[in-house]
């Protein structure tokens, strides 16, 4: 499912965001060290190996809502933005830090000239963040990045399973 906003085609599938060819950039949900972990982490950098680790120890730590870009390495991908979304609960104001994470990462991609971004659902494995209050969260602030935006042409949300992929287009077809 997708929806145009001014120049901006958003999209929701549901997928393994490792596997993003045609993107130029995929978002990693990262931890505060950068590290290969479980969940979106783990996977994003088995799939990049051992060089994304490598380039990203130099960056970290990185705090709730900040993002750092790096080579995507053996994914298909030219970029990864490294997100730390914030623990729901712990880090406050949790909405705030999680819109962070969205614009900061579209800031950088504008900055590097990104024209395709593929996202995941940033915080809401194992941070718990609650799905349908993320999906709002995170499209609000991008429909307001949207005017900003001069070279990100295509945002996409990779979703795990089919209940997160129907709660994306359903926040995304209200909005």
């Amino acid at each position: 499912m997708g929806k145009m906003a001014g120049n901006v085609k958003i999209e929701c599938v549901q997928a393994d965001i490792t596997k993003q060819a045609g993107f130029d950039a995929i978002v990693n949900a990262a931890n505060a060290q950068l590290l290969p972990g479980g969940g979106v982490a783990g996977a994003i950098h088995r799939a990049a190996g051992p060089g994304l680790a490598e380039e990203c120890k130099p960056l970290a730590p990185i705090k709730p809502g900040q993002a750092v870009i790096t080579g995507g390495h053996n994914l298909p991908n030219s970029y990864v933005i490294h997100c730390l979304g914030p623990v729901y609960g712990v880090d406050k104001p949790s909405d705030k830090l999680l819109a962070d994470c969205y614009r900061n990462a579209l800031e950088l991609a504008e900055q590097q000239g990104i024209t395709s971004i593929a996202f995941p659902a940033i915080s809401t494995g194992i941070f718990g963040y609650p799905m349908e209050e993320a999906a709002r969260i995170a499209f609000k602030t991008i429909f307001d990045m949207i005017p900003l935006l001069v070279s990100v042409k295509v945002i996409r949300f990779v979703l795990w399973d089919r209940k997160a992929l129907e709660v994306h287009e359903r926040v995304l077809e209200e909005i």
